[in-house]
């Protein structure tokens, strides 16, 4: 993969990425992030920073761009199948160190819904990639 396709997946990663966030977390999942997570730790929608939202996701939209370069993956199966892989490490190392350290997570249920709902979102990507 050469600079100027790292350069469009990783960018076409980061929209996929945020667009599923949006839809997974601020539509489909609202009412149980809303029962389930700790709202003292959240801000409110309106308050959300996005432009650390949008340089975080591209962060991620390049680090998958670049791991699929470096190991020649190619095609949506396979894509998904190392995208799959690496959002589900990455979201079980995530979700349950916040579950260890904060008050983000009401209970361990709610873990293991962000880290299905983290690891699908990751394999659409990994499949848009691929």
């Amino acid at each position: 993969m050469n600079t100027n396709k790292i350069l469009l997946g990783g960018i076409t990663g980061a929209v996929t990425l945020f667009v599923l966030k949006w839809f997974v977390y601020g539509v489909l999942l609202i009412d149980y992030i809303t029962a389930n997570y700790n709202p003292c730790v959240m801000r409110p929608m309106q308050d959300y920073i996005i432009w650390a939202m949008i340089i975080g996701t591209l962060a991620f939209g390049f680090l998958l761009s670049m791991i699929f370069s470096w190991s020649n993956t190619t095609g949506m199966v396979k894509g998904a199948k190392v995208a799959g892989i690496i959002g589900l490490l990455f979201s079980i190392n995530i979700d349950l160190v916040l579950y260890s350290t904060s008050t983000r997570f009401s209970n361990l249920t709610a873990v293991f819904v962000s880290i299905i709902a983290n690891t699908a979102m990751w394999v659409i990507v990994g499949v848009v990639l691929g």
